[in-house]
């Protein structure tokens, strides 16, 4: 929350620039850089979706979401760490395994895996969103193999291994002393209420389903664009603030298309607990790649696959493997006056906590988006 705060102020420092053709003067205060700020992630989604072009397959594309059922995710509340560690392992593990056996496609894929934690309301509700291509290497690494035109996988195979592979994990979790309980879960440290809890969940349907296939290699990043640098509530769905209130839009899916829209209305309290519900614990990594997508061996394997396709390499895309600075200006784009379209060039910098020497500064411009 301090991070959120300080974003784009004087608290972090900035630069002053001035266009070379009309003198028009602009600061740009540095950004904290945290993944669950509503304004930094546009960049770094742009660097990540740069990084990833070059390694689209030219296949139809398939969209699974994993959604832990109510009772685990009330055990992920009090273990995030753990239990989100094992729902996108497990969930890499379910579709790598399923796909594998000759019964259903018989070849070894690779996937990307996003970790969502909220409903639109921001209640806690932890899924998986899976990208996968629509095929994958024979079991020999001699040739590719495609699935039927528009479907994948059988979810209602998928659901059943994710569900048995799941609790295995989890029961492993616990008896290793790895998940810990309070509060109103404080029961669950007794072995014999544990092993009841998962009990009924054995007999319950979980929910994996499948979308429809993307159009495209192009939408497939579209896609990506939106979701994998979301957080939990984006500035543009806020709605207004009075001081002790916050609303905001969320969607109702279960409603008509027409009337999905809705603004709710929360205590400020509340609504900063519920944003707190989504920031994930220290290190851990949200966006994770499986099977042929493994970072260990991506490049060959991403190499093979246009081999088998009988498409060309694409050239290295121009972005780079490392992540710049939050408000580096080599980009044009970055750099343009917004009066002329001139070039904006740095003339100050100065350090956190500071104003620029000429403060303040009559019609200056200010970048704190």
């Amino acid at each position: 929350m301090s991070a959120i705060e300080r974003c784009r102020t004087a608290a972090l420092g900035g630069h002053v620039e001035r266009c070379e053709a009309c003198a028009h003067l602009r600061i740009s205060y540095n950004s904290c850089r945290d993944r669950h700020c509503p304004k930094c992630q546009a960049v770094a989604a742009k660097q990540w979706l740069a990084n990833r072009q070059a390694e689209l397959l030219p296949v139809p594309y398939f969209h699974v979401v994993f959604t832990l059922p109510r009772p685990i995710a009330d055990i992920a509340y009090q273990n995030k760490a753990v239990v989100y560690d094992l729902l996108l392992k497990t969930a890499a593990e379910t579709l790598i395994t399923i796909a594998a056996d000759p019964k259903h496609l018989g070849a070894r894929i690779g996937l990307t895996a996003v970790l969502h934690t909220w409903g639109s309301t921001l209640t806690h509700h932890p899924h998986a969103h899976i990208i996968v291509p629509g095929g994958g290497f024979s079991p020999d690494r001699q040739r590719w193999i495609t699935c039927r035109p528009g479907f994948f996988l059988s979810v209602r195979v998928l659901s059943r291994l994710f569900r048995r592979l799941f609790l295995e994990r989890l029961t492993a979790a616990y008896q290793a002393g790895r998940l810990h309980f309070f509060t109103d879960q404080a029961a669950l440290a007794e072995p014999a209420a544990f092993q009841a809890r998962l009990a009924a969940l054995r007999k319950r349907k979980w929910v994996v389903y499948a979308k429809r296939p993307f159009g495209g290699p192009g939408a497939v990043l579209a896609y990506l664009s939106r979701y994998t640098h979301r957080i939990a509530i984006a500035n543009s769905r806020l709605v207004a603030f009075d001081g002790e209130r916050v609303t905001f839009k969320w969607k109702d899916y279960r409603a008509k298309s027409d009337a999905r829209y809705k603004l709710m209305t929360l205590d400020a309290d509340e609504f900063i607990r519920r944003f707190l519900i989504h920031v994930l614990p220290d290190g851990f990594h949200r966006i994770r790649h499986y099977g042929l997508f493994a970072h260990a061996n991506r490049a060959g394997n991403i190499a093979l696959a246009h081999r088998f396709l009988g498409v060309p390499d694409p050239a290295p895309s121009s972005g780079g493997g490392s992540d710049g600075p939050e408000n580096c200006h080599e980009d044009a784009e970055w750099n343009a006056c917004p009066c002329c379209g001139g070039r904006m060039i740095i003339i100050e910098t100065f350090e956190p906590g500071c104003q620029p020497r000429l403060w303040p500064i009559p019609s200056i411009g200010l970048d704190s988006s």
